[in-house]
C-alpha cells in the first residue's frame, strides 16, 4: 500500500506540531505515493517506526492511502513489513541453525558448504551462501532458510 501527505499533513509538519513524534516526522518526509509502506518501514526500522505510527498518521488525516490499493495487499504487506523488521543479527541467528542443518544433511558432500557456513562472520556472509546452499539441496529445501534470510 502506498501512502501520500494530505494537506494537513504538510501544514502539521511544518508547523513542527507536536502531534508528529519525530520519529513519524522523518517517515512522513518519504511517503510520496511512490514509495510501499514496506519501503518507508525499511528504511526507517532504525528510528523504530512502526505500523502502528501509520495507522496513527492516517488517523490523524496526516496521510491518505492510495485509492488504487487492495485491502489484501495491504495485509500482506504489514505482515512482510514486520517480519521485515528484523535486524541483520536476528536474521542471522535464525538463519544459520537452518543452514548448519541443510548442509550437515548432505554429509561428506555438504562438508566444504558447512565449514564456509561455520565461518560466516554475520549476515552479509550467510547470505551470500545462500545460492551455493540452495544448488546444493534444492530451491525447495532451502525454502525456510530462504524466508529466514530474507522475508
Amino acid at each position: 500500500m502506498n501512502y501520500s501527505k494530505t494537506e494537513v499533513g504538510q501544514q502539521a509538519f511544518k508547523e513542527r506540531s507536536s502531534a508528529l513524534s519525530a520519529r513519524q516526522r522523518s517517515a512522513f518526509i518519504l511517503f510520496d505515493g511512490v514509495k510501499s509502506l514496506r519501503q518507508v518501514l525499511a528504511a526507517t526500522t532504525g528510528l523504530g517506526m512502526t505500523v502502528a505510527d501509520v495507522e496513527y498518521m492516517v488517523a490523524q488525516g496526516f496521510l491518505v492511502a492510495d485509492p488504487s490499493a487492495v485491502a489484501a495487499a495491504e495485509a500482506v504487506t504489514v505482515a512482510a513489513t514486520a517480519r521485515s523488521a528484523r535486524t541483520p543479527q536476528e536474521r542471522y541467528a535464525e538463519a544459520c541453525p537452518l543452514a548448519t542443518q541443510l548442509t550437515a544433511s548432505l554429509g561428506l558432500r555438504g562438508f566444504k558448504l558447512n565449514l564456509a557456513i561455520e565461518g560466516a562472520a554475520g549476515y552479509d556472509d550467510l547470505l551470500a551462501l545462500l545460492p551455493k546452499i540452495q544448488a546444493a539441496v534444492g530451491h525447495e529445501a532451502s525454502r525456510p532458510l530462504e524466508r529466514a534470510l530474507l522475508a
